[in-house]
């Protein structure tokens, strides 16, 4: 049955596989994972992926570090509780590491990390969104290279963890948690046809709707030890299309390394590639970028003019 949850672009002859799913509570051995639809969806350019963006399906798990239960050694680790996993939150980089990515590529051999970068404005996004005050966020991404089926591919990946804490009885997920890889000689190449892939999904108003009506519908059938952490599923899911932009927007400019940079004669936003700790912008539009804080071009002799003003960050 096709859900019409969302669209994309993607590119002539490239391949999607997935879509929407639903957890079986019964086999799932509860009903937490069971409320709201999952996704894990992938547009890719060949059979096997070789470039490949892929959107990766947010659960629900248990620190029962805390509770008396878990202390009791009632819910070891590995076990489930309501249909959660139980095992420790991790921060977001470590959740990538060692949870998503071996579950999502388990035949990979030589993996290497590459680079871990903490996100913490994009977690910032999230608390600030959060329906429940006391929630904790952590976002990162991570770059890896690694061998499989022959080919050395690169791979980016990106998720936040949203940590309810002890008042959500130890339960944590993954939010928003995608990946683009390619050859490591080609990824450079790819990269912005991955961004405007990742940056045209589109979500369906009219499914999103009947989504948050039936996650509400669920979650009254469940437990009455979680019931008010399922009651919740719901609002998470409409708030969180609040900043769904944002978030994809700051995904689209960590993917392919820019910034959103103020024009500082008119106010207005522009993109520019990031790694440069100085803008300077004429009103011509002309932009020069330095990482030496005693250079100011409106004293440089070579070009001749004096209306250059620095260009900052976009406040988020």
């Amino acid at each position: 049955m096709r859900e019409r949850a969302f669209s994309l672009l993607i590119p002539k002859g490239w391949k999607t596989e997935g879509g929407i799913f639903y957890v079986d509570p019964n086999a799932a051995g509860g009903a937490i994972n069971s409320a709201a639809p999952k996704v894990n969806f992938s547009a890719k350019k060949d059979d096997v992926g070789t470039v490949m963006l892929q959107w990766l399906p947010d659960f629900y798990y248990c620190d029962m570090r805390f509770s008396p239960a878990g202390q009791m050694g009632l819910f070891p680790q590995g076990s489930r509780y309501n249909g959660a996993i139980v095992t420790p939150c991790p921060q977001a980089k470590d959740f990538l590491l060692q949870i998503a990515l071996p579950h999502a590529r388990p035949r990979v051999e030589n993996v290497q990390v590459v680079e871990v970068k903490a996100m913490p404005q994009v977690a910032q996004q999230f608390a600030a969104a959060a329906p429940v005050p006391g929630f904790q966020y952590d976002a990162a991404s991570v770059t890896v290279t690694y061998v499989e089926n022959g080919v050395r591919l690169q791979e980016q990946m990106f998720t936040v963890i949203e940590n309810m804490g002890q008042a959500g009885g130890g339960l944590w997920q993954n939010r928003n948690t995608v990946s683009a890889r390619a050859p490591v000689e080609e990824f450079k190449a790819w990269e912005k046809v991955g961004a405007i892939i990742y940056y045209s999904v589109k979500i369906n108003p009219q499914w999103l709707a009947a989504v948050i009506q039936a996650t509400h519908q669920r979650n009254q059938t469940a437990l009455a030890t979680q019931k008010t952490i399922q009651q919740l599923d719901a609002e998470i899911v409409a708030h969180r299309q609040k900043v769904n932009a944002e978030i994809r927007h700051n995904g689209y400019l960590s993917l392919t390394g820019q910034e959103d940079y103020v024009n500082p004669h008119t106010g207005e936003t522009e993109i520019r590639p990031d790694g440069w700790k100085y803008h300077w912008q004429n009103p011509s539009g002309e932009v020069i970028v330095s990482n030496d804080g005693n250079y100011n071009p409106n004293h440089d002799v070579n070009l001749k003019r004096c209306d250059f003003k620095k260009s900052s960050v976009r406040p988020r």
